[in-house]
């Protein structure tokens, strides 16, 4: 591990996903998942900087993470500008570059690509042919279960929950959020993605108590 890499390297999941409210249930889900199975998800939205520019932010948080999980499925055409968006497979393509040029360390990174159906990306990114890509329906459990049994394969120090239990464990953590907003005084509707994530680490400590 040379100096610029984070000691934490071996536990970042960088989650390049869409940030808008469709999606915001499946995103939700899968940082859930990464937190309870002990790793530590990372993303665009956890530094609101002004001065670093966006694409100096993606180029670090690869940087630091050796685990990635990508969604493609966003591809319908933008109501205001009809186009697609491209952020999503741009950032994947970074990973992938990384893993082959990064030098030694990045070559242990490893992938996981969603998509609402397994197979749809043969029609609009037919370039990662041969990849294992997933699907989960825009279905926060199906997204549960993926993204648990792929960091299950990433760590082969111990068993980690089933997909059917963390969707359980995630349903009670989801009953007791409006608890928790209310004795921190946070509307929903201001949750951003490191409350979210810290909220999610204090009911896992909690519950393990």
């Amino acid at each position: 591990m040379n100096a610029r890499t984070p000691p934490d390297y071996g536990r970042n999941v960088f989650i390049n996903c869409p940030f808008d409210d469709d999606y915001l249930p499946v995103f939700r889900a899968i940082t859930f998942t990464v937190t309870l199975c002990g790793f530590q998800a990372r993303c665009a939205l956890e530094v609101q900087d002004a001065g670093e520019v966006r694409l100096l932010k993606i180029l670090r948080l690869v940087r630091e993470s050796r685990l990635g999980i990508h969604d493609i499925s966003r591809t319908e055409l933008d109501r205001e500008n009809c186009l697609p968006r491209f952020n999503m497979p741009f950032e994947l393509g970074i990973c992938v570059g990384a893993t082959h040029f990064g030098g030694r360390i990045h070559m242990q990174k490893r992938t996981l690509i969603l998509d609402i159906e397994r197979y749809r990306y043969q029609k609009f990114l037919s370039d990662i042919a041969g990849q294992d890509i997933k699907s989960h329906r825009n279905d926060p459990r199906m997204a549960i279960s993926v993204t648990r049994d792929w960091l299950n394969e990433c760590q082969p120090f111990k068993m980690l929950p089933g997909g059917r239990d963390v969707s359980r464990q995630y349903e009670r953590f989801c009953r007791d959020l409006p608890a928790m907003l209310k004795s921190i005084r946070l509307h929903e509707s201001e949750i951003s993605f490191l409350d979210w994530r810290r909220l999610v680490e204090q009911w896992l400590k909690e519950s393990e108590a």
